[in-house]
């Protein structure tokens, strides 16, 4: 592939889309005008590098083929510090510029490359401490008498010819998996395995 701009668009979920990040990237990539623009996504956590629009990216910037890679945000790129850090690194070395639209970062300049680190830093920050208020509030709970998942202890549920009719009855009438599990007070795998026989 000759030289090219690259724009990265990564989502941390296969439920989420591109959209409120491509807006703003697709007015940048309009904008340039002397290389082609070639478009890196990923629907991807961004708790590791291991992503494979990254990687195809990783590969075209390796082999020389990259000039610049533009990102929404530097977050998009990962969450951890010491990856980005490591990131920002290789990239200078290897000549390629990193512009990251929402910060307003342009790593072609000694305090774009302080500011992206700065930023990486808290990204990783904020990840760690909304890690550690989850724990806090689940031994809260726990230390409450608060329970979660299952059923109450010592409820067994049984599976009536009943209920096992009701669910081939509904799921004919096109109910959902999950409406039919919450009507008969049965686990949506026990649904699935009545209408499975």
């Amino acid at each position: 592939m000759p030289k090219h701009i690259a724009v990265y668009c990564r989502v941390s979920s296969k439920t989420q889309d591109h959209r409120s990040q491509k807006g703003d990237l697709q007015a940048w990539a309009n904008a340039q005008k002397r290389l082609p623009v070639v478009w890196y996504t990923d629907k991807f956590t961004g708790k590791t590098m291991d992503r494979p629009g990254w990687l195809k990216l990783e590969s075209a910037f390796a082999r020389g083929e990259v000039t610049t890679i533009c990102c929404w945000r530097l977050d998009r790129l990962g969450r951890t510090a010491k990856g980005l850090t490591a990131l920002f690194a290789e990239l200078h070395e290897r000549k390629v510029n990193l512009v990251s639209l929402k910060e307003g970062i342009d790593l072609s300049t000694p305090a774009g490359r302080m500011m992206a680190n700065v930023i990486a830093s808290m990204a990783q920050y904020e990840t760690e401490v909304r890690a550690e208020r989850a724990l806090a509030g689940q031994a809260a709970a726990r230390a409450a008498g608060k329970t979660w998942g299952g059923s109450k202890p010592g409820r067994r549920l049984r599976l009536t010819t009943e209920k096992e009719r009701t669910i081939r009855t509904m799921h004919k009438a096109g109910e959902s998996v999950a409406a039919i599990a919450r009507a008969v007070e049965m686990s949506r795998p026990t649904v699935y395995g009545v209408l499975a026989r």
